[in-house]
């Protein structure tokens, strides 16, 4: 495996702070293409390594696919993406994430556990740090594994301590808050719940052939709802074979898509408010394997936010999101005063101007015949 220092030298340089850019747009997710212009000698070596060597006259501004990326890192440093820059944007972090528990141990906190009779956590947790980082492993999982105990690390001393010590090792403020936590997790490959995390879809194709993908082409064959959970996508992984993918909202949309449509609706995914991973991981899946995203939300200031971060993170197109589409819903009737903060509206800054303007919130329900028509296939 080659030294990750290497990727500090001219010809990364660049590549990587695209990188960067692109993964603060995707949320973390690798998928999409990022350039270079103009290259120099340099860069055109390396990605000449990931992609191959091109014919004819090299191109002013080569792309490369994030997945590309991330899959030629694995082969040549044994890391993927994410590990790769955290490595060279926290050098000065503990060398591993055991070694991080030596640093806990200078503020007094090892001398506390030993006197209250504490002092078998110590090995516990270097137990589970000598499992981490993992690739998408269920929290209870990994508890299992390294302690014997699924629930070791559900709201115990020992999650505590090693929360400490990946803190430390990722060089990340200190958590506050469950979610906080969360993130802390999901950085070091481990998923807190994945059986809660759920996405509804509705009549959604995949190129696989194992058991998760045969029930959801009964469920789309016969038009039906189906719930995916994370747990499932994770034991199963699927890939989408469709080229275009709706997003909504509320799942009265894809509830009236089933009652009506049924196995003749185009494939539908229901977000049910923000987006879970589950969902993300699915809509990642389908963006990597060529689908185009139409992303809508309610009228509201939430909904522009979460349609202007499908834009950046999957460059989803906004379905019937426009200021014309705003109108028409609120002539529908059933609006509501319009609260929060306000948001903008890049795709159509009319939406943002007229929502202001007019105080009132249409939910996507009030678009439901153009939204069916939209769908139909």
């Amino acid at each position: 495996m080659g030294d990750l220092d290497e990727l500090r030298g001219e010809g990364w340089r660049r590549l990587l702070a695209a990188a960067r850019r692109r993964l603060d747009k995707t949320g973390g997710e690798t998928i999409g293409f990022i350039g270079l212009t103009d290259p120099s000698d340099e860069e055109r070596l390396v990605v000449n390594e990931i992609v191959g060597p091109r014919r004819g006259e090299p191109v002013r501004r080569p792309t490369i696919s994030m997945a590309e990326l991330d899959r030629a890192l694995r082969q040549a440093y044994g890391v993927g993406l994410l590990k790769a820059l955290a490595s060279l944007d926290r050098p000065d972090r503990p060398v591993d994430q055991t070694g991080a528990l030596g640093e806990i141990s200078r503020d007094g906190t090892v001398a506390r556990l030993v006197k209250q009779g504490d002092g078998d956590l110590l090995g516990r947790a270097a137990a589970v740090l000598d499992r981490l980082p993992a690739r998408d492993v269920p929290l209870p999982v990994l508890a299992e594994w390294a302690t014997g105990d699924a629930s070791a690390l559900s709201g115990t001393p020992l999650a505590g301590l090693v929360l400490r010590a990946l803190v430390l090792w990722q060089g990340a403020a200190r958590p506050s808050g469950r979610e906080a936590e969360r993130h802390v997790w999901n950085d070091a490959g481990v998923v807190v719940d994945d059986m809660a995390s759920q996405v509804l879809v509705l009549n959604l194709h995949v190129r696989e052939g194992h058991m998760i993908a045969g029930w959801l082409e009964d469920a789309a064959s016969s038009g039906i709802p189906f719930r995916l959970t994370l747990h499932q996508l994770m034991a199963g992984p699927l890939t989408p074979d469709i080229e275009e993918i709706f997003v909504c909202e509320s799942a009265a949309v894809l509830r009236a898509a089933a009652a009506e449509l049924a196995a003749y609706s185009l494939p539908l995914v229901c977000a049910e408010g923000p987006a879970s991973v589950a969902c993300h991981r699915l809509l990642g899946a389908a963006v990597g394997g060529g689908a185009r995203v139409r992303w809508r939300n309610d009228f509201d200031w939430p909904g522009l936010r979460m349609t202007d971060a499908a834009t950046q993170r999957y460059a989803a197109s906004p379905w019937r999101m426009g200021a014309g589409d705003y109108r028409e819903a609120a002539r529908a009737g059933g609006s509501e005063p319009l609260e929060g903060t306000p948001a903008a509206s890049p795709w159509d800054e009319r939406l943002a101007a007229e929502m202001a303007r007019e105080r009132r919130a249409v939910r996507e329900e009030r678009l439901l015949p153009a939204l069916l028509a939209d769908l139909r296939r």
